[in-house]
């Protein structure tokens, strides 16, 4: 049975590792695909269209249907031609997957301005940017899922990724804007912080032991294990499903809390300065969270 059959799904950055198995999956069950990939660098440089049509062709040679995209999610013009294209081969959209990234990693005090605006442009921007295209042409029709990839860098924490972290934490936001402000139209928005070697991950530094062996954890994530979870909230029996966090780790699948008070304090008379620092902080202390790190939260190997 395909549980895509007759949507038409964009998947941005689908050239390689965790875009082009959701890609190719979404054909296998039944979607037509809208192949999205700037193939570039890591870095953003030297543009190919070398990427995304391998993507195509792969689904092509299993029987599928698809298209490849060359254009840029960082900008607003380019984004809607990602959209337009979709509906001029197609008629609709139904499902969109912003997986689109880049990285520029730096220690904050290090970090340049260029390098914070270029990753907050492809992964924050970038996804607003496809989801705003998309929008009105999923509440014409009444139905419509978006799935955009968020990172423990910014749900958790991580080194020297103050602008990924920034991006992708800010994603929360977005995407439950998105399932608040568009529920009524019968359109659906979901997180997904996948765990996968790919090119971005490989490209962290390996310059200690602890790195080294970090990296022989890493290389065993699998990244076609992220794209049946997605396709799954992209389905119509997922329709039930918004608003929502997530993380896929091989045959793992997590549901992520969201922000909510721990715990209040309440001064009837109100609060000084002096009387927040003997008072509230001392009674919030014991629920504060540590400076963890995603490895430290998920310390457990991959199953």
């Amino acid at each position: 049975m395909q549980l895509l059959e007759g949507k038409v799904i964009i998947v941005t950055g689908a050239g390689a590792g965790v875009g082009r198995g959701i890609a190719l999956e979404a054909a296998r069950q039944g979607a037509r695909v809208v192949v999205n990939d700037l193939g570039v660098k890591i870095d953003g440089s030297e543009a190919s269209a070398g990427p995304a049509q391998e993507t195509v062709d792969m689904v092509r040679r299993e029987g599928g249907t698809a298209s490849a995209n060359t254009d840029s999610v960082a900008s607003w013009a380019s984004a809607q031609k990602i959209v337009q294209q979709a509906m001029d081969l197609h008629g609709r959209i139904d499902g969109v997957v912003n997986n689109a990234g880049n990285l520029r990693d730096a220690i904050f005090h290090k970090m340049s301005e260029e390098e914070f605006d270029a990753v907050v442009a492809v992964h924050l921007k970038g996804s607003w940017n496809v989801a705003r295209a998309a929008a009105p042409h999923m509440k014409a029709q009444g139905t419509g899922a978006f799935v955009h990839m968020t990172s423990t860098s910014g749900l958790i924490g991580n080194f020297g990724q103050a602008n990924y972290a920034a991006a992708k934490a800010g994603l929360m936001g977005l995407s439950k804007s998105i399932a608040v402000d568009m529920q009524k139209f019968g359109v659906r928005s979901n997180l997904i912080a996948p765990f996968a070697f790919t090119r971005m991950v490989g490209s962290i530094p390996t310059d200690t032991p602890q790195q080294k062996e970090r990296m022989k954890t890493l290389m065993t994530l699998e990244a076609g294990k992220i794209a049946p979870f997605t396709l799954a909230l992209l389905s119509d029996q997922a329709s039930h499903v918004s608003g929502q966090i997530f993380g896929v780790r091989n045959n793992e699948i997590f549901l992520f809390s969201q922000p909510r008070p721990l715990r209040s304090a309440h001064a009837g008379a109100g609060w000084t300065v002096q009387s927040c620092i003997e008072r509230a902080l001392p009674m919030f202390q014991a629920a504060f969270y540590p400076l963890d790190l995603s490895r430290d939260v998920f310390s457990w190997d991959p199953v």
